[in-house]
């Protein structure tokens, strides 16, 4: 923007911070198109950068009272609309990637009797390769259907111990595993 403009921003804004509430639209339509680009170009979405936008609006309305320097409205409130656009990324990528595991977790995956008998053997093939006591909480707790307490009055350990190797059978289990299918692959 060049000087003309900037001394005009300064001065709607010391005449805002005077409590002449007039300034406020003028501000608005001369600077919410601008803010709508700005956060579009962080976010790639029309509707959310003009929610943005208007969520930064209130933010600057509530906070325009203390700006000390009225001459850097401009670049001021643009940091606002980058900042509160970069909270939008973080966010929605918190959530994709909450909603990506969640349905990797609850994945289940269509396969032929003659692929399930495959994955039987497999799996039947690393639990061997695992240590005897990790076989045995893995027999325990899938084969026999024991819970964790039982487990562990059953091989007389406590119930953390039961978990920790039923746990650390299971990380095992699932590098073998990966390790396999990619040697097939």
């Amino acid at each position: 923007m060049d000087k003309k403009h900037n001394i005009l921003n300064e001065e709607l804004v010391l005449d805002y911070q005077a409590g002449n509430d007039k300034m406020l639209p003028i501000l608005v339509a001369r600077w919410h198109k601008r803010f709508c680009s700005k956060a579009y170009w962080l976010v790639k979405d029309p509707d959310v950068a003009k929610d943005i936008a208007q969520d930064s609006w209130k933010t600057i309305i509530a906070k325009i009272a203390n700006l000390k320097e009225p001459s850097s409205f401009g670049s001021w409130a643009l940091r606002i609309v980058y900042t509160k656009s970069l909270d939008w990324i973080k966010h929605n990528n918190y959530e994709r990637v909450k909603l990506q595991e969640y349905q990797k977790d609850n994945f289940v995956q269509d396969v032929s009797p003659k692929e399930n008998e495959q994955l039987k053997r497999a799996l039947s093939k690393a639990i061997k390769t695992l240590p005897e006591h990790q076989q045995m909480v893995i027999r325990l707790f899938y084969v026999e259907d024991y819970t964790l307490k039982e487990i562990g009055q059953i091989l007389n350990i406590s119930v953390g111990t039961a978990k920790s190797r039923l746990f650390h059978a299971r990380e095992k289990l699932k590098q073998i595993l990966k390790i396999r299918n990619y040697e097939r692959s």
